[in-house]
Parts: C-alpha cells; structure tokens; sequence
C-alpha cells in the first residue's frame, strides 16, 4: 500500500494513539458519562457512528441507558442526564447549534475536540482536547478511533489487546491479507451489537476514500433483502459476532464472505488499509475525497 498519504501515515499510528489516551483516562473521568446516567452522544458522519458504538457498548455493560443521534435529527427533549458531542474540526454547524440548545437547557455535556480554540470548544460545559490526533486527510481514522478507545476505556474495556492486535493488523503483508477484497467490486459490512457502528463507519470509509459501492447493515437484517445483491465479485465483511448460518449463505451466493475473530475496532485498522489500496487502485488521492471538505459549516 502507498504510505505517502496523509491518511495512510494517521491510520499507522492508532495503535499507539490509543494506549496513549488512555493514560488520560484519570484526567478525564470526571467530564465523561458515570455508571447509571440517562446518556446521549451526538456527532455527524464518522462521528456519529463513533457514538452508535459507544452508546450500545455502555448499554451491553450495563451502565445506563444510551442513544446515539446524529446531531441534526436529536431527540434531546427526551431527557438527558449527561451529553457527549464528538466532533474532530469543532467547527461543524449542526454540533454547534446543539451546544448552544444544551447550554440554555442547562443539560450537562462534554465535547471531544481534536482543535482547540474552535467554537464547539469554548462553548462546551467541558472540553476533552485530543490535538495529538488531530488530521491532515479530510478523511477521519485516528480522531474517531481514539475517541472510542477513550470512551470504551471509560467503561471498563481493556484496550492493550486492542492494540495489540491493531499492530499485527499493521504488520501484515496487504497483498497477501487481503485476496478476495482487493479485487471485489462492492462490499456489504455487517455487524451486531455495538460493532454496528463499526460497521457503519467501515462502509462510510470505503465511500470517501476510494468512491467505492460499499454499503452496512445489522448482521441478522442482511438476509432481509440486502442479501440479494450478493453476487461472484462482491464481499460481505462481518465485524464481530456472525449469526450462526450467514457464512454458508453468503458464500452460495458466489460472494466471498470475511470475517476475522478479532476486536471490531482492530478489525477496522484492516479497512482502513484496504481504503488506501482501493483509492490507489482507482488512481484517486484518498486525503481529498470528492464534493467533502474537513469541516461541514453551514451558512
């Protein structure tokens, strides 16, 4: 794969990124959702899917009750104990407006920001500042993933096998690792549970980087209709747990189906990698997606 992206050299460096920002876990702890708090996470593309998974990963350990809104289509009226905003630019339009709505309600809410001095920054109750993940590819790996390192860490997930796993994800000859995808013309991402988000992220991915067909659904919703896309020359890649049956199903499809037991958020890295070869095999510079900027600010 080309290393002479942006993008390429920010995914390479997610291992470390998270093992680092959990070191910050004390430092933070006071700002972030508490066990049995009625929580919200808003955030636009990337980050909101950061939020889906977090929001289903709180609930699946049972500390509370937790949405995930993109932040134009909230539903904060509902009532919320605590809020958490993700935004990498701190400058998106939608985040900013639902800063101001918290403020006057009073509804406590911290902000991860990867730019400091941004408005989403200054006018958050509080402020966790990732700037060492911050990015130069309008494309997002490293903010958003360590975001979600630091919010499992949060719950109580160990994020050092993580890691570990992310390097030997790293490590890996990419021609040899990745076979059947690199030549797919479409892939289906699948997940359950809180890997949904993953999911949803990794489709998001392949669609900036490399204007690639790609698409994310609920594992078990796939054979409701998804399924019939599936074709020889086209993937179906499953993040996390696999419904008993699905691999078979898919695979008489002519479709190869991918799947590794390995941490979704590990097994993202591995996208990410397959993002850079399918932008540099469609001849595109994967640091400058069409029609997308760094930041959305409406005016």
């Amino acid at each position: 794969m080309p290393q002479t992206t942006h993008l390429a050299q920010e995914i390479a460096t997610q291992p470390d990124d998270w093992e680092r920002v959990v070191t910050r876990l004390d430092d933070v702890a006071r700002h972030l959702p508490r066990p049995g708090e009625r929580v919200a996470t808003i955030g636009c593309g990337t980050s909101w899917f950061m939020g889906q998974a977090y929001a289903v990963r709180r609930e699946e350990l049972g500390q509370g009750p937790t949405d995930a809104y993109a932040a134009s289509e909230h539903q904060l009226a509902r009532g919320y104990d605590r809020v958490v905003l993700i935004s990498r630019s701190g400058t998106t339009s939608e985040v900013m407006a639902v800063v101001e709505e918290l403020r006057a309600s009073g509804t406590p809410h911290v902000s991860i920001v990867a730019t400091a001095g941004t408005p989403v920054a200054e006018r958050s109750d509080a402020t966790v500042l990732l700037d060492d993940v911050d990015e130069q590819s309008v494309v997002q790996t490293r903010f958003a993933t360590t975001t979600l390192a630091l919010l499992r860490a949060s719950l109580g997930d160990d994020m050092r096998p993580v890691a570990e796993q992310a390097r030997a994800v790293l490590a890996e000859d990419t021609s040899a690792a990745y076979g059947h995808l690199a030549l797919a013309e479409q892939v289906t991402f699948l997940g359950r549970g809180w890997s949904n988000g993953i999911a949803n992220e990794a489709a998001l991915k392949l669609r900036e980087s490399a204007q690639f067909w790609s698409e994310s659904y609920p594992a078990m919703e796939y054979r409701h209709g998804p399924i019939s896309i599936a074709a020889p020359g086209r993937a179906v890649w499953a993040f996390g747990e696999v419904p008993e049956g699905l691999p078979e199903q898919v695979r008489a499809t002519g479709a190869h189906f991918e799947h590794r037991d390995i941490d979704p958020l590990a097994d993202l890295v591995r996208l990410h990698r397959l993002c850079l070869g399918k932008a540099d095999a469609a001849g595109l510079d994967p640091d400058a997606p069409r029609n997308l900027t760094r930041s959305i600010v409406l005016t």
